[in-house]
């Protein structure tokens, strides 16, 4: 009887995980539709990064006409954009353009207003070139499209900021980089002699990193089931509460990726995200825990060393607190929405009313407590029943010691 129990206790648990789990996707997949941009939004936003690549393009042409040091005739423009189209990219001045950051991710949420391309240069950039490429810039696009763009130099920053003149007013920034930079970075040659102009070492080493972290994301955490809508989730409760702050970006990409990626087999959105609350509450995150390695990094690189001891307590106490409010059914808190209704309506009882005799009473009880049995004996024929020739001992010798304890325990009321 205990072993039947059991298995009637471990069937009902596990319907109720399967509930709360569907429950839980529920909220999940709806706050995600809350907070996932509109149509309009990410036309915007393609209108804008298309036309600044096919602007770019069209200034890395003129570069390379620039450094030949002769205008072509409009006879021979045809030949010349022929020339300068089969002209190998690792000789050009500009030699490509990448989108990085949240365009290339594909993480973006309502109200994202900023967006970031890397312009590889083929030397190490220059204000001078900085310059040359931000006062063209501006030219091609007014003949590309009739879209008004404001296009400004950030000397400071290595980079380039575009914006337009329409709502919602979106931030293009354009950073200029070289795989030079780290390069010689890692040979450490001395006695290289940099120009005088040149832009800022940190900002372009930080360009690349952002590169290569774009192509790790598409590479490991784009096909994984469930991460990317986990990831968007996690940015929203980022801007929600100031105490997860610290870890929006890269880390909380990379502690994502490796919760649900380490499970054994694909999950849901609302599971998924109850394993990052799981993985974050363990203490990961704390001075003595492992920390996260930054697989984007030569040398060994913890992606959470900027936070300080305070932070990495506030975020770990506060991933515990929200995985018991998960754990209680009360997911809808953490995500900042109110709780859904339930998908099963409950049936409506039929009890008669209680008379003053009781016989009501009595026949409405009768009836549930058979129709309990019936359930009770439903189970046990379907779940219980196939176990039955395997674990239950011998029914003859069962009945024999049955009725042998029962005879005993006579003799001894009898005394």
């Amino acid at each position: 009887i205990r072993f039947h129990t059991v298995l009637i206790i471990c069937f009902t648990v596990k319907e109720e995980l399967l509930r709360i789990f569907v429950n839980d996707d529920r909220h999940v997949m709806a706050k995600h539709s809350a907070i996932y941009p509109t149509q309009e939004e990410l036309e915007n936003v393609q209108n804008m990064v298309s036309h600044t690549e096919r602007a770019l393009k069209a200034v890395s042409d003129w570069l390379d006409r620039q450094e030949k040091g002769t205008s072509k005739p409009d006879s021979d423009a045809a030949d010349a954009e022929k020339e300068i189209d089969s002209k190998d990219p690792a000789t050009r001045t500009l030699r490509g353009v990448m989108r990085v950051g949240l365009v290339a991710k594909g993480l973006l949420l309502k109200g994202d207003l900023d967006l970031e391309l890397v312009l590889l240069c083929r030397e190490k950039p220059t204000t001078e070139l900085l310059r040359k490429v931000a006062e063209n810039l501006s030219a091609q696009l007014k003949l590309i499209t009739e879209e008004k763009y404001v296009v400004t130099q950030d000397i400071q920053e290595a980079s380039i900021v575009i914006q337009n003149t329409k709502e919602p007013p979106l931030t293009l920034t354009i950073h200029l980089t070289s795989p030079l930079v780290r390069e010689e970075m890692e040979k450490t040659t001395a006695g290289v002699i940099d120009p005088p102009d040149v832009l800022d070492r940190q900002k372009c080493l930080t360009a690349l990193a952002s590169l290569r972290h774009a192509k790790w994301f598409q590479a490991r955490a784009n096909g994984l089931r469930s991460c990317v809508i986990v990831i968007r989730i996690l940015r929203d409760l980022c801007a929600r509460v100031s105490m997860w702050a610290p870890l929006r970006g890269w880390p909380l990409e990379l502690i994502c990726e490796k919760a649900i990626g380490t499970g054994n087999r694909p999950m849901g959105a609302g599971e998924a995200l109850r394993r990052v609350l799981e993985c974050l509450s363990s203490g990961i995150l704390l001075t003595e825990g492992p920390g996260i390695s930054d697989p984007c990094e030569k040398e060994p690189t913890d992606a959470v060393g900027h936070l300080n001891s305070q932070q990495r307590e506030d975020i770990t106490a506060s991933a515990q607190h929200a995985l018991r409010l998960s754990a209680f059914g009360q997911l809808h808190k953490v995500l900042g929405m109110d709780s859904l209704p339930s998908k099963m309506p409950k049936k409506a009882r039929t009890e008669a009313p209680i008379g003053y005799t009781g016989k009501q009473h009595s026949a409405a009880s009768g009836k549930r407590l058979s129709s309990v049995t019936m359930d009770t004996r439903n189970i046990l024929v379907k779940y219980v029943s196939p176990f039955l020739l395997i674990f239950s001992p011998n029914p003859t010798q069962h009945d024999l010691r049955h009725t042998n304890e029962k005879a005993h325990r006579g003799r001894g009321g009898n005394r």
